[in-house]
């Protein structure tokens, strides 16, 4: 209630204010680095005395090179173009009105989010930019580290204008199951859950408010026929490379039935050498049993979430296509190719929310060379497929407006 409140309040605020809220939580968050790694040091050794999975204590680490990166997010956010009541011309006129939309905010956001404390920052950095009030809901096991960031936040924002509300916090202490925040959509209008699938899915399977699912993982890449090993090498490599979360690693690849195994050797080679483990079908894990592992039928449609890649031979470019929309997580996926139709193709008919083709899918929050800022991607249709930016946050209103009689 208090966010529903105050997001009523915030529709009013201008873009100067906005403005002003993102940087005081910036600056609230550098002069507190001894605080928040303090806090996140007592998660860190409660995490390995209850053993939890080492996927997941990274995950959860803060260091000062993340918490700079995020006061770095934050305040590109602060400086950014306010993208609220932004003017879009309309498709099409009801004469003799003049028809145009506005962008606007959504309403009350609540961020469901599995260990990564710094997303409690960035996404609501994104929120309030937006003109949205945010509600954090983090896991247990980073308790602490959850706790001293929202505190550290909302006490930026307290030396603000912004209405008190905006940003609102659920500790585990409070006993609020999941269930029982993600079925309040009198206040809510958006759900993002942020981790591992399991999370994905309790979240849309019992949220009654709309909910924006985000994927991570379990990408593809198609090395054709015509593609270059060198290229296919280096993407892999670098698609791996995003921190601390490998959003858009590649975890499986298709290989041409054409290429010479002196290729596959030193591609193998090189993955091995920089500490990936390999995994193969039958027909490949028989022809190089000192490198790849067998690989069982459920893991090429789920994601392994560290440096694994699991490889398949295929016939053709429309074998690959049909098998990665088959079984990959649609968000992204790779080709390398020399061939301009086989390019063409791909992109036409995978059936994914960003295509890559020659280029690595290495995920970046706040991309060098240009103002966006990501919280992440999205594979589902219907709402703000890809790229989670700021215009994620925004909807449009239809504005008619005539001269009278």
């Amino acid at each position: 209630m208090r966010a529903h409140t105050a997001f009523r309040q915030l529709t009013t605020s201008s873009g100067a204010e906005r403005r002003r809220g993102v940087l005081a939580m910036a600056k609230a968050l550098e002069n507190a680095f001894d605080e928040i790694l303090e806090a996140n040091t007592l998660d860190l050794e409660m995490s390995r005395e209850m053993a939890v999975p080492e996927l997941m204590i990274d995950w959860l680490k803060l260091t000062p090179e993340r918490l700079e990166t995020t006061v770095g997010i934050l305040r590109r956010l602060g400086k950014s173009a306010d993208p609220i009541k932004r003017l879009i011309h309309s498709p099409y006129q009801l004469e003799p009105s003049q028809t145009y939309y506005q962008l606007m905010p959504l309403g009350v956001i609540t961020l469901i989010y599995e260990a990564f404390p710094q997303l409690a920052a960035i996404a609501a950095g994104m929120c309030i930019k937006t003109g949205n009030s945010i509600i954090l809901r983090g896991c247990s096991t980073a308790s602490n580290s959850n706790l001293a960031l929202a505190k550290i936040l909302q006490e930026g924002l307290e030396e603000t204008d912004l209405p008190s509300g905006c940003l609102e916090f659920i500790s585990s202490e409070q006993r609020t199951s999941i269930q029982d925040l993600v079925t309040q959509d009198q206040y809510l209008n958006l759900i993002v859950p942020y981790g591992r699938p399991s999370l994905i899915q309790q979240v849309t399977e019992q949220a009654t408010a709309p909910v924006l699912r985000t994927a991570m993982g379990n990408c593809y890449l198609y090395w054709s026929a015509s593609g270059e090993l060198e290229l296919t090498r280096q993407i892999t490599i670098d698609s791996h490379a995003s921190e601390p979360d490998p959003v858009n690693a590649i975890e499986k690849i298709l290989i041409h039935s054409n290429k010479k195994s002196s290729s596959l050797l030193s591609l193998f080679n090189t993955l091995q050498e920089q500490g990936f483990q390999l995994r193969g079908e039958a027909e490949l894990q028989n022809e190089f049993p000192e490198y790849l592992k067998p690989v069982q039928q459920l893991e090429w449609r789920q994601p392994y979430l560290n440096k694994v890649i699991a490889f398949k031979l295929v016939d053709s470019l429309s074998e690959a296509i049909a098998w990665i929309n088959r079984y990959s997580s649609g968000h992204a996926d790779c080709l390398v190719t020399e061939s301009y139709a086989e390019s063409r193709q791909f992109a036409r008919e995978v059936d994914s929310s960003l295509v890559y083709i020659n280029a690595s899918p290495r995920f970046s929050r706040n991309p060098s060379g240009s103002e966006a800022v990501f919280l992440g991607m999205s594979n589902q249709k219907g709402y703000r497929r890809g790229f989670i930016g700021l215009e994620t946050f925004t909807t449009l209103k239809q504005i008619v407006q005539g001269e009278g009689y």
